[in-house]
């Protein structure tokens, strides 16, 4: 057994957890020693009782390590440990940070500099808009885009990271082989190529309850700050927000109207001291001065039409001298509707297109 496999153990054992795993680390030294130490010897641990270490001791017959090692080799899945040179850096420096990260795509160095936006599931039109046009601008600056692979704002955050070719990591509350919301499966593959989408969680592991709070932990702490669109008074991104500020990362929010509950999370978070933010050089103005100086956002000119992808060509000429709902042109392009989306984003930054009420679209020039 190698240390890789050892980590994967550990993380397979029921009720063990990344906290007790690291106490143990401090006492034994490596993933190895702890599965070769005996119930006497693990007792001794703080944290550990004699169920824990009875569950340690007997770990061939509390899960089935060949079966889990098959089936990250099938999926290509890369496994990630605290050992490792790419884990994530600013995660390694949280109070909790997993043991095990199962990575389906490639991490970068760069990576590390990123910024995490987080919102409502529920989101609203606006919010959604939002998401998606910060996303493009932040990952058009240079930075990593990372999110949960909600419903809502952090599905548009991904797309609009995606629609800029920038860097965009999600990090799921269910295992690689689970993935959460089941819809999501496309935007997972694209997320893949761009980035990777992460879990701590074992390939199987279904979504539940209890694990999207643990997964917004690594969201929190993954970036050097988190940015809330969009969140309820009781929205599990406030969540979110309060682990990057116990981690002492920057906290951002976007304003809201003040009748929306919709509104109610962030408006109070900058009533508590977030920054808020109206565009992506809000959010750059607080990185530490030598990314400031390697991060712009490139000036938005109008284009002439003329230096268009072939996607963005086929939409913009399919708009023709009417306003046009997203359904509409989707059905007329021959495309899915999330394609679609993207793709009248870049239009909108490059001022070709202009976005009216209820998803309709109409040519600027």
């Amino acid at each position: 057994m190698n240390t890789k496999q050892a980590y994967i153990a550990l993380n397979l054992l029921p009720n063990i957890g990344p906290i007790r795993i690291r106490r143990l680390l401090e006492n034994f030294g490596t993933a190895k020693s702890i599965l070769e130490a005996n119930p006497k010897d693990l007792v001794q641990v703080r944290g550990i009782g004699k169920e824990a270490s009875q569950t340690i001791a007997n770990w061939q017959k509390q899960i089935d390590l060949k079966a889990e090692l098959k089936k990250i080799q099938t999926r290509n899945i890369r496994i990630i440990t605290p050992e490792d040179q790419e884990y994530p850096s600013l995660l390694r420096e949280t109070y909790d940070p997993p043991v095990v990260l199962y990575a389906w795509g490639r991490l970068k160095k760069s990576d590390s500099e990123a910024i995490s936006i987080v919102g409502s599931r529920q989101a609203t039109y606006y919010g959604k808009e939002t998401a998606r046009k910060l996303g493009f601008q932040l990952a058009n600056a240079g930075l990593c885009v990372v999110s949960g692979m909600a419903r809502g704002i952090d599905s548009a955050a991904h797309e609009g990271a995606l629609a800029a070719g920038g860097r965009t990591i999600a990090v799921i509350g269910s295992g690689l082989g689970k993935i959460y919301p089941p819809e999501n499966q496309n935007l997972a593959e694209k997320i893949s190529a761009n980035g990777a989408v992460i879990s701590e969680f074992p390939i199987d592991y279904p979504p539940k309850k209890r694990s999207f709070p643990q997964r917004n932990r690594i969201v929190a702490g993954w970036a050097r700050g988190t940015l809330v669109i969009e969140a309820g008074a009781r929205s599990g991104a406030l969540i979110t927000a309060a682990q990057a500020s116990d981690s002492n990362r920057e906290v951002f929010a976007v304003p809201g109207q003040i009748d929306r509950s919709a509104s109610a999370g962030t408006n109070r978070l900058i009533q508590q001291g977030a920054k808020l933010v109206m565009s992506a050089k809000d959010v750059i103005e607080e990185m530490p001065l030598e990314l400031q100086n390697l991060t712009e956002i490139p000036p938005i000119t109008r284009s002439s039409g003329s230096n268009l992808s072939n996607p963005e060509k086929i939409i913009y000429q399919s708009l023709g001298n009417h306003q046009a709902h997203i359904d509409e042109l989707a059905n007329q392009v021959n495309m899915r509707v999330p394609e679609v989306s993207a793709t009248l984003l870049k239009l909108e930054i490059k001022q070709l297109v202009k976005q009216l009420p209820g998803n309709y679209f109409v040519k600027l020039v």
